[in-house]
């Protein structure tokens, strides 16, 4: 399970994103403290979009790829009462209890791909695991990647996995392509080849049963169609493992035969 810290407080909100994450302050049992930008579970994305979050975060970072640390953070709702902004109020209200917490990288630039170069090895790991996800927001116009000290960092997967919210339709809907046409990392030469040969093997019952195990019981109970959170946890596992052997096969790139990547 994630690391729970308690939030001690609100920084400022982050404008950027449309579910209006802030920076907070929070702080471990023995008092040590860090600054993380939070994402409340009374958000409009709901909380799967914090379950899509820990999920590909962390198994981002079982693949090797670099993702800022993820912890829960539980607020008090109190914490809001003195901010003058009504729209941060009430969504502090709404969000009483266990919320996440990504590590805050300062000094971290957002990635923009006229002033920065990626390795084609990096830039196919990091296309092929978005295609496993189906991350659809990792585009020119929203990166979501992160230049923090000379490396590549990964942020902000609440978008992916869609077929989570319609289940019945998990299973046809993870076997669809994944048309990286518009991905941020296509003009670099991305190496999807080479990384589906480094990173499908790892991609083992026993990595998704530890990444799915981070998300706390409350993101995940009464959830239509099952009947603990356990069995909502090897519903992912069992759309993420098969998709890993490939989805390579798949990826929609310029120049594409769309009839190879569409059977």
């Amino acid at each position: 399970m994630l690391t729970e810290l308690t939030a001690v407080r609100y920084v400022t909100p982050l404008r950027e994103g449309g579910s209006l994450p802030g920076v907070v302050e929070a702080a471990d049992d023995q008092g040590a403290y860090g600054t993380y930008v939070m994402k409340f579970t009374g958000a409009g994305q709901g909380r799967k979009t914090l379950v899509a979050e820990v999920i590909c975060g962390e198994l981002a970072r079982g693949l090797g790829l670099r993702m800022p640390r993820l912890v829960q953070i539980a607020l008090d709702p109190v914490i809001g009462l003195g901010e003058p902004d009504e729209q941060v109020q009430e969504l502090l209200k709404a969000s009483g209890g266990l919320n996440l917490g990504m590590e805050f990288l300062s000094g971290a630039l957002g990635f923009d791909p006229l002033a920065f170069d990626v390795d084609p090895v990096e830039a196919g790991r990091v296309l092929w695991f978005d295609a496993l996800i189906n991350n659809v927001d990792r585009s020119w116009r929203n990166p979501n990647l992160l230049r923090w000290q000379g490396d590549l960092w990964l942020i902000d997967h609440g978008a992916s996995m869609i077929w989570h919210h319609n289940w019945r339709t998990a299973e046809t809907a993870a076997a669809k392509a994944y048309d990286a046409s518009d991905h941020v990392l296509t003009p670099f030469g991305p190496d999807v080849a080479a990384a589906a040969e480094r990173l499908a093997p790892l991609v083992t019952e026993e990595l998704l049963a530890e990444v799915t195990a981070q998300v706390p019981d409350a993101w995940l109970v009464d959830e239509p169609g099952f009947e603990t959170p356990d069995d909502v946890r090897r519903a992912y596992a069992a759309t993420l493992l098969p998709r890993a052997k490939t989805v390579h096969e798949r990826i929609i790139l310029p120049g594409t035969d769309l009839k190879d990547a569409t059977k």
